[in-house]
C-alpha cells in the first residue's frame, strides 16, 4: 500500500503528528513510519544557497574588482556534516517506491515554504506535493489540517516571495560585506558584517 511522505520542520513537530496519525508508528533513524505514513523532519535549514567560491574559485579571495557577484542561477548546497545525514534519510525516503506522495508540513509561512522548497528543490524528486497549513498544534487543529490539505501550487507564490527575499538578502548581504571589509580592513580585524 502506497505511503504519505510527511516533511515537518523539526522533530517535535514530526513526533506531534505521529500521535494524530493513523498509528503505530516505528522510529527510526531520522524518521518515523506508520501503516499509511512515512514522517521526518527537515531540523530547519537544511539547504541553503552556496557561498560565492562555489560558483567561481576565485571568489575566495575579496577583492573590489570583483564585485558585484550576482550568480545567474542560484546553486543549493547542504549547510553541514548534521544535515547531511538528515538530507540523506529525506532523500532516501522520496526515492522509496511505496511513497507515492509528499506532505510539505514545515511550518506555515514564508520560512516554511522556503525550507521546504529548497529540501525538495535539492532532493531532485518528483512526487506530487501537498500543503499542510498549520496555525495550532493542538490535537484538532492537526487533525483538521490533514483533513484538508491544499495542493502545493496553491502557495507556490509565497515560496516565490521566500526565495526572492532570500537571494536578494545574499546579492546585497554578500556584496555589502565584502565591499566594506574590503574598505575598512585598516581599521578592523575580520569581516564587517552587512
Amino acid at each position: 500500500m502506497p505511503k504519505i511522505l510527511v516533511i515537518a520542520e523539526k522533530p517535535s513537530v514530526g513526533r506531534d503528528f505521529t500521535k494524530v496519525l493513523p498509528g503505530p508508528f516505528q522510529k527510526s533513524e531520522g524518521y518515523l513510519e506508520g501503516p499509511e505514513h512515512v514522517v521526518t523532519w527537515a531540523v530547519g535549514h537544511l539547504v541553503q544557497l552556496a557561498d560565492p567560491d562555489e560558483y567561481d574559485e576565485r571568489f575566495k579571495k575579496w577583492r573590489m574588482a570583483d564585485l558585484p557577484i550576482v550568480p545567474d542561477r542560484f546553486k543549493l548546497v547542504v549547510r553541514d556534516e548534521r544535515s547531511k545525514k538528515q538530507m540523506n534519510v529525506i532523500k532516501r525516503l522520496l526515492a522509496r517506491d511505496d511513497t507515492s506522495e509528499v506532505v510539505n508540513a514545515c511550518d506555515a509561512g514564508r520560512e516554511g515554504e522556503l525550507i521546504f522548497a529548497y529540501v525538495y528543490e535539492k532532493t531532485g524528486s518528483r512526487k506530487p506535493v501537498r500543503r499542510l497549513w498549520l496555525n495550532s498544534m493542538t490535537r484538532r487543529a492537526i487533525e483538521d489540517a490533514f483533513g484538508h490539505l491544499r495542493p502545493g501550487a496553491d502557495l507556490e507564490p509565497l515560496q516565490e516571495a521566500a526565495r526572492s527575499r532570500s537571494e536578494a538578502d545574499w546579492i546585497v548581504g554578500m556584496n555589502a560585506t565584502r565591499a566594506a571589509t574590503i574598505r575598512l580592513r585598516s581599521s578592523f580585524d575580520g569581516a564587517v558584517s552587512l
